[in-house]
């Protein structure tokens, strides 16, 4: 068997909840230590700063900050990963589970980093996990293609349905730049970086099993 397709041993250890601890503590690290320590511009993804410092690590650690101005983009990336990721952990494993989450947050973030630079925007910061939150969403409505997703908790939407439909609006969004300052571009890098994760490394076809 490929190592690109070799299993990990299966294990469930609820490591969303982790995540989303470690989410919610460092957006309230930022309000304790603001002032005193800049972790924003240390650790958000600024194209300028990864640049001209060398700081590549923000690939990886603007997925653990959001906007301290909004507490619902926190709530929403969390509420996202509450519902969708403890369903696709269970089916992946929690190995694979972190190894997807990551891979497809820290590819959605590079990708990004050159799509501000090519478009003039290096001045940029980007921040959030909504590149792995989309990479979720879209691991939820391949594996459980049949779920039915209640939007607003009225409008009942097959799982494939509404990652397609969100999708679909990101795109629009980020052709028209309506939407607000929304990192459309990230939430679709992720999104795609997912589906081409399941096609190498599980060898499933994404729009396959959710026609299932």
């Amino acid at each position: 068997m490929s190592i690109i397709r070799r299993p990990f041993r299966y294990s469930n250890d609820n490591t969303v909840f982790i995540l989303i601890g470690l989410n919610i503590l460092v957006y309230i690290a930022i309000h304790v230590f603001r002032g005193s320590i800049p972790i924003i511009p240390f650790f958000a993804m600024n194209p300028v700063l990864v640049i001209r410092q060398g700081w590549f690590w923000q690939f990886f650690t603007y997925m653990f900050i959001h906007d301290p101005h909004s507490l619902t983009h926190l709530f929403f990336n969390m509420f996202a990963l509450f519902i969708f990721g403890r369903q696709v952990e269970h089916q992946m494993g929690s190995r694979e589970f972190l190894l997807y989450y990551f891979l497809t947050g820290i590819l959605a973030g590079i990708f990004s980093f050159f799509a501000y630079l090519f478009t003039g925007n290096a001045f940029i910061t980007l921040m959030g996990a909504s590149g792995a939150i989309f990479a979720i969403q879209l691991a939820f409505a391949v594996f459980f293609p049949r779920s039915v997703i209640y939007i607003w908790g009225i409008l009942p939407l097959k799982a494939p349905v509404m990652v397609l439909g969100f999708t679909a609006l990101q795109l629009i969004f980020m052709v028209t730049g309506r939407g607000g300052n929304v990192a459309h571009v990230t939430h679709l890098a992720g999104f795609a970086f997912g589906w081409v994760y399941f096609i190498v490394r599980f060898g499933i076809d994404p729009w396959r099993a959710m026609r299932r």
